[in-house]
């Protein structure tokens, strides 16, 4: 049996708010790690409190990658993703030092772990004219289309993702063929300089993460979220954006719900319920995605908290938690 030389490398993955990055800072900590951001929040600038940005603390206490690459105004792909993290784990592996890879972002896993389909590239004249369509008929409406076109993609995509459905129908209309066709095909991509153990950090009781993800936006508030929020909506290149709804920063969970309530959509209350259920959601979404993923273990991070840190000991070789 042939034996993988390759240094370690830990990939801690998860729904929001179950406690992956204080596992993945403690780690690091105690591994003499440094960790990878596999958020897709985290690229933007100013997404801080909301996006549950690790502090100027704990980034002076362990060193963190792939965080503050983007505007706001700005957008940032999977395949930017996976080249940005691979070139950190490169230097933390150059270091001698142990890469963490945390996160809850599935497509920014699969791009980075498996690689991406080839596919048609960007097409910025045919995005422009998608972009008009959605601000005539709404994202909605062409999530409908493309539930007539590709339904398998449709079922994996939400109705106001319009990033997405706005690829999913470029590719459609550049080739013929839908994104989901091109994705089954994709080529297994490049292999890391690394073995990596995937684990999941996930409550084994839905009713425990509903109450994290309540508390933690609660706790954002008491931070400053929504003053963070105007903060954004301040900025000269959003308030001259014809619609910062639809840019990928401003429609992360919070952001979005955040935005609207400025907006004057909702109360202060209803604004809450709908960022609580707007995660909820999000947390079903990965959970889903992490299903799909054989070659990961499943931990319940209270639960479970001896098993993984056997689990870790196995993989690293060390000795097994006593």
């Amino acid at each position: 049996m042939t034996v993988d030389r390759r240094p370690p490398a830990i990939a801690l993955m998860g729904p929001t708010a179950s406690g992956k990055s204080a596992l993945a800072l403690e780690w690091a900590q105690r591994l003499d790690g440094e960790i990878v951001s596999v958020d897709s929040a985290l690229v933007y600038r100013g997404l801080d409190i909301g996006a549950a940005k690790p502090t100027a603390e704990e980034r002076a206490a362990v060193p963190h990658h792939v965080i503050d690459l983007r505007d706001p105004w700005q957008t940032y792909s999977a395949a930017e993703f996976a080249s940005d993290a691979r070139a950190a784990i490169d230097g933390i592996l150059a270091r001698g030092r142990l890469p963490i890879l945390a996160g809850g972002t599935g497509l920014y896993f699969r791009a980075l772990l498996k690689g991406l389909s080839p596919m048609p590239e960007a097409d910025p004249a045919m995005r422009a004219v998608i972009e008009v369509e959605a601000r005539e008929r709404g994202w909605p409406a062409l999530h409908a289309e493309l539930a007539r076109v590709d339904p398998a993609a449709a079922a994996r995509i939400h109705a106001t993702d319009a990033q997405r459905i706005q690829r999913a129908l470029e590719v459609f209309r550049r080739s013929g063929r839908p994104i989901s066709q091109w994705q089954r095909e994709s080529p297994p991509g490049p292999r890391l300089p690394c073995r990596v153990l995937e684990l999941v950090i996930a409550p084994g009781d839905r009713a425990v993460l509903h109450a994290r993800i309540a508390a933690r936006l609660d706790a954002m508030l008491a931070a400053g979220f929504l003053d963070e929020v105007r903060q954004l909506r301040a900025l000269p290149e959003l308030r001259a954006h014809p619609a910062p709804l639809e840019l990928p920063a401003i429609r992360a969970v919070g952001y979005r719900q955040a935005w609207e309530h400025f907006d004057g959509a909702t109360s202060a209350a209803e604004f809450r319920d709908r960022a609580v259920y707007a995660t909820r959601q999000l947390a079903k979404r990965q959970l889903t995605w992490l299903r799909g993923e054989l070659g990961a273990r499943w931990f319940d991070p209270a639960a479970d908290r001896a098993r993984l840190y056997d689990a870790l000991a196995l993989f690293l070789g060390q000795p097994r938690h006593g």
